[in-house]
C-alpha cells in the first residue's frame, strides 16, 4: 500500500510549468530477498560508433554505444538523466532487500551495449532494467514506454514471456506513481544490449525528453522520488 503528499516544487530543479508534485511513499518493506539486480543507465558522455555484434554470432553489427538525446527545455543529457535515476533506483532496491549492481557509475567510461549486458550475466543478475529516455522529432510525443524481446528474438527468445512481464510490471507501477502516460510495452529483436543477455531484461523509456512537460517533470527531485518509487515498486510486482 502507498501514501503520498504533497510537495511544493522543487524550484533548483527546473520544476518550473511542474506545479505541485504529490510524492508517493511505500509503506511496505519490498519483495527482496537478495534478488540480484543489475540497473543499466543508458548511454554516457561520449558515444563510441565502432562496431560490435548485435546478438551471439550475428553478422549484423551495431554502434557500441551512441550518445542519446537531451532534454529541449532543460538542457540535461539521457545520459545524466539517467544515472542520476539509476543512483537513486539503486539506493531505493538496496534499501528493500535486493542486491544491486550498476553498469556504470561514471559518464566518463566507455562500456558497450554488449559488455554492459556482459556484465549482467557474469554478475548472475536475476533481471536487467535498462534505463533510458526517448526523443522524437515532434515536441507533443510524451510518455513512457517499455522494451522486450519478441517470441521470435533469434537470439533470446525463451526469456521474451518473462522479459515482457518484467516490462509491463515496471511500466505499469511507473506510471501509475509518476502519472506519466503510459505507452505500453513494445517488442524489439535489434537492442544489442537485450540479445546479449541471459536473464530477463527491459528497456525502460522514462519518458520524452523533447516533450517540455516530460523533460520538466523528470528533473524535478520530487517527480523523480516518484518515478525511483514507481521502477522499485514494480520490481516488487515482479518478484511476487
Amino acid at each position: 500500500m502507498d501514501y503520498v503528499t504533497t510537495e511544493e516544487p522543487d524550484q533548483g530543479q527546473n520544476a518550473a510549468g511542474a506545479g505541485n508534485v504529490t510524492r508517493v511513499y511505500s509503506s511496505g518493506g519490498g519483495n527482496g530477498h537478495g534478488q540480484v539486480v543489475v540497473i543499466d543507465a543508458g548511454h554516457q558522455s561520449q558515444g563510441d560508433s565502432a562496431q560490435e555484434p548485435n546478438g551471439p554470432g550475428s553478422s549484423t553489427m551495431k554502434a557500441r554505444v551512441t550518445g542519446g538525446t537531451h532534454g529541449t527545455t532543460t538542457g540535461v543529457y539521457e545520459y545524466q538523466l539517467t544515472l542520476t535515476i539509476a543512483q537513486q533506483l539503486q539506493t531505493e532496491l538496496t534499501n528493500r532487500g535486493y542486491t544491486v549492481y550498476m553498469t556504470r557509475t561514471s559518464h566518463d567510461v566507455n562500456i558497450s551495449n554488449k559488455e554492459r549486458a556482459e556484465y549482467a550475466n557474469s554478475v548472475g543478475a536475476d533481471i536487467c532494467i535498462r534505463i533510458h529516455a526517448n526523443g522524437a522529432d515532434s515536441s507533443s510525443a510524451n510518455g513512457a514506454l517499455a522494451l522486450a524481446p519478441s517470441a521470435s528474438n533469434p537470439y533470446v527468445a525463451d526469456l521474451s514471456a518473462d522479459s515482457i512481464r518484467l516490462s509491463q510490471c515496471i511500466l505499469n507501477d511507473y506510471c501509475n506513481t509518476t502519472g506519466m502516460k503510459n505507452c505500453g510495452v513494445t517488442t524489439s529483436d535489434t537492442m544489442t544490449g537485450i540479445n546479449w543477455c541471459n536473464m530477463p531484461v527491459t528497456i525502460l523509456e522514462l519518458g520524452y525528453m523533447t516533450n517540455p512537460s516530460d523533460d520538466t517533470n523528470m528533473e524535478n527531485s520530487d517527480y523523480q522520488w516518484n518515478m525511483v518509487q514507481g521502477i522499485a515498486n514494480g520490481v516488487d510486482s515482479y518478484f511476487q
